[in-house]
């Protein structure tokens, strides 16, 4: 993905219609606690979410990203003693937004580090594989910064659900 805004946006506009905010047909979001155990949380979540709109054979799919994506934001995005303090506000948030034929999954975190994919061919590495996998299952995927009076970035996945509207 690339650096700038136009560039971070481009694969979720790359050959689909564009995507109406208002037009979506089910959203659904989550705070997450800083902690690892906000991973499972997210699956959860997701798994409930996912239920109630029949997204039938993308479930799993759909889970696994959701899990590298707030892995993720947790491992690399919040400062380190956030990471293990329980007491900490959540920091970051799980967005599921269901369009006719497509879902976006989307972790909102406090950094504004751009994600870096490590290289793929390195699959000996015990870390690192996330975003590669984020990759693999989603359709596309991208990051962009957060304006107003928000901070941070939104790290998002893409995924098509049947034919696209």
């Amino acid at each position: 993905m690339g650096t700038n805004g136009s560039t971070m946006l481009k694969p979720l506009r790359q050959g689909l219609p564009p995507l109406d905010p208002s037009a979506v047909s089910d959203a659904a979001s989550c705070a997450l606690p800083a902690r690892y155990e906000a991973v499972r949380e997210a699956r959860r979540f997701t798994r409930d979410t996912l239920d109630q709109w029949d997204t039938g054979d993308h479930f799993d799919d759909i889970c696994l990203v959701v899990s590298e994506l707030v892995t993720n934001a947790l491992r690399h995005a919040l400062p380190a003693e956030a990471a293990c303090d329980a007491d900490q506000p959540p920091c970051v948030r799980l967005h599921l937004m269901r369009w006719t034929g497509r879902l976006v999954c989307a972790v909102r975190d406090p950094s504004h580090e751009s994600p870096v994919p490590r290289d793929s061919d390195d699959f000996s590495a015990e870390s690192g594989r996330g975003l590669f996998l984020v990759d693999s299952f989603a359709d596309s995927w991208g990051w962009h910064p957060l304006a107003g009076t928000l901070s941070g970035k939104v790290v998002w996945a893409l995924f098509r659900l049947g034919p696209v509207d």
